[in-house]
């Protein structure tokens, strides 16, 4: 064993030490690149995108047949296009629902949707785990579960059962209800609307009761089931504090 670490060739030995620096400094860049969205919320195109990244990384490390910059084109021809496709998404709300998917509502009102189930490969076993690591051990606790475009599961848990503990306190609160978006990116979310029975003429003339005469500057508008809107405007100059560093 012993004399077959002198028959090493330390050539390709330092060979793969250079490309394993190359590849970890062209990862980092195309890493930063793409930001932290695709560390944190991986959507299933981040997810391929990043698997086939590290593929190209390993390959370019460890086969020293190949070019240097064989591996680096790979890397940097998949993470330009992960770029792009990030842009485009940002511009483009039908593209970001292509890409990124669409959240998906698994309980509804206290109700399983089953056909939703389905729809995301999910069966009960996996619906139960999910409500457990959102600290839901009763299903009947449960006023609505969605299942977000990362795959993650967010629960809003009937009033009774929130942490403010309003049950012990013996308070009467009305029952949240979901949120639609009726307005984002300047544009109108006409099946959102639609699906709380209201329409653009209505919408048009809340906006205008609060000083808004167009959708341009509006970066999201929702409505809750009561007709209650909340506005929120597009902030571009507005910087955040430095509170994180």
């Amino acid at each position: 064993m012993l004399t077959d670490i002198f028959k090493t060739d330390w050539i390709e030995v330092l060979d793969v030490i250079i490309r394993s620096l190359l590849s970890l400094i062209t990862l980092f860049l195309v890493t930063k690149m793409l930001g932290k969205k695709q560390v944190s919320q991986l959507s299933l195109f981040d997810y391929v995108i990043g698997i086939s990244i590290g593929n190209f990384a390993a390959e370019m490390t460890i086969n020293t047949e190949s070019q240097y910059m064989n591996g680096i084109a790979s890397v940097v021809m998949f993470g330009l296009v992960a770029y792009i496709v990030s842009v485009a998404t940002m511009k483009s709300i039908i593209l970001r629902r292509y890409f990124m998917g669409v959240p998906t509502i698994l309980i509804q009102k206290g109700k399983i949707l089953e056909k939703n189930m389905r729809k995301v490969k999910f069966d009960m076993n996996d619906l139960l785990e999910e409500l457990r690591n959102a600290g839901y051990f009763n299903i009947a606790e449960v006023e609505y579960a969605i299942m977000e475009a990362n795959g993650k599961v967010s629960v809003l848990p009937k009033v009774a059962y929130k942490p403010v503990t309003t049950k012990d306190m013996k308070l009467k609160i009305a029952q949240d209800s979901l949120i639609a978006n009726v307005v984002i990116d300047g544009k109108i979310m006409k099946q959102n609307l639609k699906n709380m029975h209201k329409d653009e003429q209505w919408l048009n003339k809340q906006l205008k009761n609060k000083g808004y005469h167009d959708y341009q500057n509006l970066i999201l508008v929702t409505l809750d089931e009561n007709g209650k809107i909340e506005i929120y405007e597009k902030n571009f100059d507005l910087k955040a504090h430095d509170i994180m560093e």
